[in-house]
């Protein structure tokens, strides 16, 4: 019986030490992983700033004037369809 006692108290200590081993290890590549990103967010560049919301509004409502522009003188017999057309692909292009 002292044998067998003896026996699972080996064990336990070396899955003990086992256990606090692989612990050991996986705290170092944690440690080691976020040295990593630190270092890699230090080194990036800053993102380029978001273009401004003016400019592309002001264009936008350009075109939209320009064609109502071209509508209403479609609609008075200015224009003919094919002359609308043609010019509406123009300020859409831009």
């Amino acid at each position: 019986m002292p044998r067998m006692l003896r026996r699972a108290a080996v064990l336990g200590a070396t899955a003990h030490v086992a256990s606090k081993h692989g612990q050991a290890k996986q705290a170092a590549a944690d440690q080691a992983a976020a040295e990593q990103q630190a270092a890699a967010e230090q080194q990036a560049p800053p993102p380029p700033p978001p273009p401004a919301p003016e400019a592309a509004g002001a264009a936008s409502a350009d075109s939209y004037d320009e064609l109502m522009k071209l509508k209403q003188l479609l609609d008075a017999g200015v224009l003919t369809q094919a002359e609308f057309d043609n010019q509406k692909e123009k300020v859409l292009s831009a």
